[in-house]
């Protein structure tokens, strides 16, 4: 269902993958919008047991886009450092791709805003429960869960650890 990358050289291991996706504090979701168009929209997020949990508005374009079609991607960069004397960047960056839905149970929704807040703010559980209880009302919650995860890294990137290796 999903395409094989075409430059397999560049493929990152699963686990380096899920790295990226685990310690990433931005992405961008792309989702089918208006018209045909993309939407493509900067998150933050986290990921959990396969899972990537947003938080969002009630309303919106987002929220149009996944009543209407529920598969999306969502992509994190990892490593994005310009070389500009090599007119290139050496990244490394991880893909997602899966389904989204809003989050109508509130136990389910309860405990992914919990999740959330506890990737930003660890060291302050009573800040940010009172923060949660604060907006709980006006949140919306989506969990996209991941059918399909890839990696890719510069080409430079690659060709550095063979050198490294031999």
């Amino acid at each position: 269902m999903f395409r094989e990358m075409r430059r397999k050289r560049q493929l990152l291991p699963q686990e380096q993958a899920l790295e990226i996706l685990e310690n990433g504090t931005s992405g961008v979701l792309a989702l089918s919008g208006d018209g045909g168009y993309p939407y493509a929209v900067p998150m933050s997020y986290v990921y959990n047991d396969r899972k990537i949990y947003f938080h969002c508005a009630k309303a919106g374009h987002k929220i149009d886009a996944i009543r209407s079609c529920d598969k999306a991607s969502f992509c994190v960069t990892g490593q994005d450092n310009v070389v500009p004397g090599e007119y290139t960047t050496y990244f490394r960056s991880a893909i997602a791709f899966g389904r989204i839905r809003v989050i109508e149970d509130d136990a389910e929704k309860r405990s992914a805003i919990e999740c959330l807040a506890a990737k930003y703010t660890p060291d302050d559980e009573k800040g940010r429960m009172e923060e949660i209880d604060k907006e709980y009302r006006a949140l919306c919650m989506l969990e996209f869960v991941v059918e399909h995860l890839t990696g890719k890294e510069a080409i430079e990137l690659v060709r550095k650890r063979e050198a490294d290796t031999q």
